[in-house]
């Protein structure tokens, strides 16, 4: 009984500290938005027409709801083993002519991006039934 009682112990201590392991779990960068660089910025003038500002922005993220003279640029990058960075730019037009520049966060520092276009470790090494892992770019074969 004792054995049984130490063997059950055992058990569930072993599958409590299994559980809460964080050895190997894989982060990416993950960015959101408008990418927001200090040329595109430098490039603003008051006086622009929204087709001008569209050119050198791009599409905003965000519109007013209830004032369409109101566009917002967000870019939102949490690193995945390190700090969030968020900038904003908030642009403000009056009979369609650019008005106004609000500008929040490190504009001056250009974020670097990963462009890593590898699968991942989730798609590495042999697939259900030992095959190759099925991913981007796989063919199977003839």
């Amino acid at each position: 009984m004792q054995n049984l009682i130490k063997t059950v112990t055992f058990s569930v201590a072993l599958a409590l500290v299994s559980g809460c392991s964080y050895v190997g779990v894989y982060k990416r960068d993950l960015a959101q938005g408008n990418l927001i660089t200090q040329d595109m910025v430098s490039q603003l003038e008051t006086g622009m027409t929204k087709e001008q500002v569209r050119y050198v922005m791009g599409s905003p993220l965000l519109k007013g709801p209830f004032n369409e003279d109101r566009w917002d640029y967000i870019f939102y990058l949490d690193e995945a083993y390190d700090d969030v960075e968020q900038k904003r730019v908030t642009l403000t037009f009056q009979n369609d002519k650019l008005a106004d520049i609000e500008r929040e966060g490190d504009i001056e520092e250009d974020v670097a991006l990963s462009t890593q276009s590898d699968p991942g470790p989730a798609m590495e090494g042999p697939g259900p039934g030992g095959g190759p892992a099925a991913g981007p770019g796989y063919a199977p074969e003839k």
